[in-house]
């Protein structure tokens, strides 16, 4: 990956510690289970989907961007 793109997602990462995970842009899917009440499991099955538009990822860890969940929770009642 990028040496930019793994600088901008390390400074998220860091800033996103000190805020309330309602507010934080990338979640960890331990958290965006937590925020959504959508199991682990389910979270990680959904990321794992070729055109998942909620996933952003490393290489190493999967990170949910949580305004896309948000949406995404929107647009499907039944998830």
């Amino acid at each position: 990956m990028d040496d930019e793109i793994m600088r901008y997602r390390d400074k998220l990462i860091r800033q996103a510690q000190d805020l309330p995970i309602w507010e934080r842009k990338c979640l960890t899917v331990d958290e965006a289970a937590e925020y959504s009440g959508i199991g682990r499991k389910k979270l990680r099955s959904l990321l794992k989907k070729k055109k998942c538009p909620f996933a952003l990822s490393d290489g190493f860890q999967l990170l949910i961007i949580r305004e896309k969940l948000d949406e995404y929770c929107k647009k499907h009642k039944r998830i």
